[in-house]
């Protein structure tokens, strides 16, 4: 009897034991079903920096609605840095009172009330970049806290993480999340420094793979210990990374800076080669206040499209010729983007014989034949038909400005 109760606690130990170890088991994946396609949103840091308030975020959601952003796509909104305030006694972060007395509750109550979602910012270090509360040590509190407030995005930065390793810290963050319940994108922000792209896809939806833009097209803007990088620059940096991203795990170039003072054709250029990447469009300028020619740029849709394509394959640069790039995208029901990139401050001449032009892409496992097969030209920017691809194709590149197509297989 003696022997038979022995075998019986044994038993009743080791499922005790088993049990309580699988209560500290963590799910350290993102959220299965988000960012099948690049997200689409906007964000305040590139305008605003640390000056965001609740006023402001109500009417950056406004405006985009009212502009016709969310109509074209657009869907987060995005508190970058600063929001915060302090930790309570119990650790739990609140935002700073001042700044948004109404609470992130009824911030994220007003932003869904539009057909919008709510995203918010914090860091894997002690503190963030604007030298707020970081998440280190709070990740679990911090989860549980945006889950209640309905946050629908979370940017997670890479300021004042000593010691830390990047693929660890993002994994303790994911599985917070998934602890907390609620379904949230998770924007990988570690400027790439530690290939992202090699272990991000299971771990988050989006991996920056630069530092951080600067509004020129073309330079670089030295901080002396960092550097902030033009629109082509991060361009350059994103060769060789295509073959990491796709449907809900993307390759993050950084936010658009469209609207933020650029001249037109350098937007339009712009937008047209995040578009080409399957990059996530965050929008980071004033929405209330924007031009007509900003908003037709950050509202096109024919562009936005190629960018959106559910295949999400992103596109590649196939050929440099005399300052010009030409890049290639393939797309479902057998389609192709093509997009000219002048790099040049001069105009350009193009001219193409359809008939002597084929691309194989051997990533994707799609051909481009124009030998065999017809397809019909649409110009992405005039929104004009341009007959098809059993004729010579003709035409002049402005400086910094792209001529984008799609091919519409027939």
């Amino acid at each position: 009897m003696k022997k038979i109760l022995n075998t019986l606690l044994a038993i009743l130990f080791s499922v005790t034991v088993s049990a309580q170890g699988n209560n500290y088991v963590q799910n350290y994946t993102k959220f299965e079903g988000l960012a099948l396609t690049p997200p689409m949103g906007w964000n305040s840091w590139n305008k605003f920096g640390c000056n965001v308030d609740e006023k402001m975020i109500r009417e950056i959601a406004d405006a985009m609605v009212s502009s016709g952003m969310k109509d074209a796509g657009y869907t987060y909104v995005n508190i970058d840095d600063c929001w915060h305030g302090d930790r309570d006694s119990l650790g739990f972060i609140h935002p700073d009172p001042q700044r948004f007395p109404s609470g992130m509750k009824a911030l994220a109550d007003y932003v869904h009330s539009k057909g919008l979602k709510l995203g918010i910012y914090s860091d894997a270090g002690s503190q963030t970049c604007g030298g707020r509360p970081g998440s280190r040590g709070y990740e679990f509190q911090d989860a549980q806290t945006y889950a209640s407030w309905g946050i629908d995005y979370l940017k997670y930065d890479w300021c004042n993480t000593e010691g830390l390793k990047a693929e660890g810290a993002y994994k303790t963050m994911a599985a917070a999340l998934r602890k907390a319940g609620r379904p949230i994108v998770l924007s990988i922000c570690e400027w790439g420094d530690d290939k992202p792209w090699e272990w991000g896809k299971t771990v988050g939806h989006l991996w920056r793979t630069t530092g951080d833009i600067y509004n020129c097209f073309d330079c670089v803007e030295d901080h002396g210990t960092w550097k902030s990088w033009g629109v082509m620059q991060i361009l350059d940096k994103q060769e060789g990374l295509r073959e990491f991203a796709g449907p809900g795990h993307w390759n993050d170039p950084d936010m658009l800076e469209v609207g933020n003072g650029m001249p037109v054709h350098q937007e339009r250029a712009h937008f047209s080669m995040w578009a080409m990447l399957a990059a996530p469009l965050i929008a980071g300028n004033d929405l209330r206040s924007m031009s007509a020619q900003t908003k037709d740029v950050l509202t096109n849709r024919e562009v936005i499209a190629i960018d959106q394509d559910e295949l999400g394959i992103q596109g590649f640069k196939s050929s440099s010729l005399d300052s010009v790039e030409t890049w290639y995208k393939p797309l479902k029901n057998g389609d192709w983007a093509i997009c000219f990139l002048n790099r040049s401050k001069s105009p350009k001449p193009l001219q193409l014989k359809w008939a002597d032009h084929s691309v194989e892409d051997s990533f994707a496992k799609r051909e481009l034949n124009t030998k065999k097969d017809t397809y019909r030209i649409r110009n992405l920017w005039t929104k004009k038909d341009m007959g098809t691809t059993k004729g010579i194709l003709k035409a002049s590149i402005p400086g910094q400005d792209v001529l984008m197509l799609r091919l519409i297989k027939r």
